[in-house]
């Protein structure tokens, strides 16, 4: 029931909230100071203290407008340059406004690469973590200054789901400039139980001409973070008191419960984190263990191999339909994948053993 999940949120102890672009470069401060007040009452609401992380778009939108841009740069170089102009300018608005408020801020500039590396993982979840202890909100970002096409998140509502699942948090708040999922009439989608097909096709893949997200990114983070075990909620920067609504339990935006049995944090690091190298093809009968039991990918029932991966790099597993129908990290290299397809032998090692083997969702 929508009341009693709803019912759970008063009692989050760890959130991240993801802004937009939108709301924060409009040429005032004005969103600064109602995010600042509202993260002020949310922190110190309820009877339990609460941490919150932010994910911050906007350093490429300021940049533009200190540089003196037309408008927003196509080319690499480009948005570079204005990430690094902007950055700084983004950070002194949250410490400057967050002071009024009592708060302390601090930047964390992260690429697609700190998080695909567990090591490197790691040590950002100690430091961010380290920062809560302290009572300091972290303003987390992509380090668009030095990210490539290679190395960059999609967007921030994808960076937002990694740091909702990296650092465990029990909900992820998306703030758009629409006030949740509309259906065909345009109204608000209250509550979704699980997202489909039918929930995707509601949303639109247009992007904002100042962000880089849509609709349909934020139900891609979504379906992330509940898997993550996050409950996650998009509603309207623009809404007054947003945030204080959502965590009071209020019927704000929509809401996603987060999924009964999530994924560890390590096959969730596999599944949504992680980007293939290749892909294998296997039969009827292999997808049918694989999807219903978690089997191992052997390579009896391995039909094709595609790129050239090595042991231990994501791949993807394709059904002779072609669906991706799950996830994992290779066992073996691409040509002894290739050598070996077909075969059968208890002496041989699993493509993909079904300990670092993720199920994809249907429709994911």
């Amino acid at each position: 029931m929508t009341v009693n999940e709803r019912s759970l949120l008063p009692r989050t102890r760890r959130l991240v909230v993801k802004i937009g672009s939108k709301g924060l470069t409009s040429g005032d401060t004005g969103m600064f100071h109602s995010l600042a007040a509202q993260l002020a009452r949310a922190l110190r609401g309820g009877r339990r203290r609460r941490e919150i992380l932010l994910v911050s778009s906007g350093a490429i939108a300021l940049g533009v407008q200190h540089l003196g841009m037309k408008k927003r740069p196509t080319q690499m170089a480009g948005l570079q340059a204005a990430a690094a102009a902007g950055q700084g300018l983004l950070m002194h608005r949250y410490a400057e406004v967050f002071a009024e408020h009592d708060l302390k801020v601090a930047q964390v500039l992260l690429s697609h690469a700190d998080l695909a590396n567990r090591e490197r993982a790691n040590n950002a979840r100690a430091a961010l973590t380290r920062l809560l202890e302290l009572g300091v909100i972290p303003i987390i970002n992509e380090n668009d200054a030095v990210a490539t096409d290679e190395i960059r998140f999609g967007d921030n509502d994808e960076l937002a789901a990694m740091v909702a699942s990296l650092c465990g948090a029990e909900l992820l708040v998306l703030l758009s400039d629409v006030e949740g999922l509309l259906d065909e009439s345009k109204k608000r989608v209250p509550y979704v139980p699980q997202l489909d097909g039918a929930t995707l096709g509601l949303a639109t893949a247009e992007i904002s001409k100042v962000g880089r997200g849509g609709m349909r990114s934020k139900l891609e983070s979504a379906r992330r973070a509940t898997l993550a075990g996050a409950h996650v909620v998009i509603a309207s920067a623009s809404r007054a008191d947003v945030l204080c609504g959502i965590v009071s339990g209020d019927d704000v935006g929509t809401l996603f419960p987060a999924r009964s049995k999530p994924l560890s944090t390590r096959k969730h690091w596999i599944a949504y984190t992680l980007r293939p190298q290749g892909a294998v093809i296997v039969d009827d009968g292999a997808a049918a263990a694989i999807v219903r039991d978690g089997s191992s990918v052997l390579s009896v029932g391995v039909r094709g191999v595609r790129g050239g991966f090595s042991h231990g790099e994501l791949i993807s597993v394709m059904s002779g339909a072609g669906d991706e129908i799950a996830r994992g990290l290779a066992g073996m290299s691409a040509s002894e994948a290739a050598r070996l397809a077909g075969t059968q032998g208890k002496e041989l090692a699993p493509l993909i053993h079904r300990n670092d083997l993720v199920v994809l969702p249907r429709g994911a």
